[in-house]
């Protein structure tokens, strides 16, 4: 594949049939796509265009037979402007101080957070019991650059996490984690509000939100981040376009 305009060695597997997690009479299959280290975030630049994510080490796009569900998104950065709900919940978090780090350099205290958010948030989830081993995934990246967005209250306390890898032309959000006894706060809409914040610090061009399912009540709030895109087709087209299509 070309990439920088020199090409960019990869290998491609094919993983699964597996059962689905989004709908329990459907089973999901995926392309997995791996790289040399030393090449493996030029790749992922070029294959986040073409719809991939990364989850651990694993870099993947659904190849599920009969179903087109899972549609790649991104929020494209210089078109957003926080609607009066976004300004609110930036409002409610003006307290807290934000920082990235290395995500090789979270720490007991990620853990925490995190585990009490899986059991708070997710306690029916394929991710219950929380392990330190799931954990540990969103760091190991093998050769991307990956951050995690650190958000603490006043008294230092760490309340939100989100992790997120940088790309040459965005950054692509792979999990967030926050203290689930602050539901007011709205930490999962802050942090990515904050991540586009850094996207337009950086002069990045999207933020890449990993897969919109219509389908499903609970997916469909990333396209409330606009201007959005899906890519259906080959091509990136705008929500508002798609549904007037549709």
């Amino acid at each position: 594949m070309n990439g920088n305009s020199s090409e960019i060695p990869v290998e491609v597997f094919l993983a699964g049939p597996a059962p689905c997690v989004y709908f329990p009479d459907r089973t999901s299959q995926a392309i997995i796509v791996d790289s040399p280290r030393d090449h493996r975030g030029d790749a992922y630049s070029c294959l986040a265009k073409a719809g991939y994510r990364r989850t651990g080490s694993m870099i993947y796009r659904p190849h599920c037979d009969g179903c087109n569900a899972c549609i790649p998104l991104r929020i494209v950065v210089d078109g957003h402007t926080p609607s009066r709900r976004f300004r609110r919940v930036l409002a409610r978090n003006a307290d807290l101080a934000v920082q990235l780090v290395g995500a090789g350099d979270m720490t007991d205290e990620h853990f925490g957070l995190y585990r009490r958010y899986i059991e708070g948030r997710h306690g029916d989830g394929g991710m219950y019991p929380p392990s330190r081993a799931d954990y540990l995934t969103f760091a190991e990246s093998r050769g991307i650059d990956t951050l995690a967005l650190d958000c603490r209250d006043g008294r230092g306390r760490l309340v939100a996490s989100a992790v997120t890898d940088v790309l040459d032309h965005g950054l692509a959000a792979v999990y967030t984690f926050f203290d689930p006894g602050l539901p007011r706060r709205s930490l999962g809409v802050f942090t990515i509000l904050r991540q586009i914040a850094e996207c337009r610090r950086r002069g990045l061009p999207h933020l890449y939100l990993g897969y919109w399912i219509d389908e499903l009540p609970k997916m469909r709030y990333k396209a409330e981040y606009q201007p959005a895109e899906i890519l259906r087709e080959g091509a990136w087209v705008s929500v508002e376009h798609w549904h007037r299509q549709a």
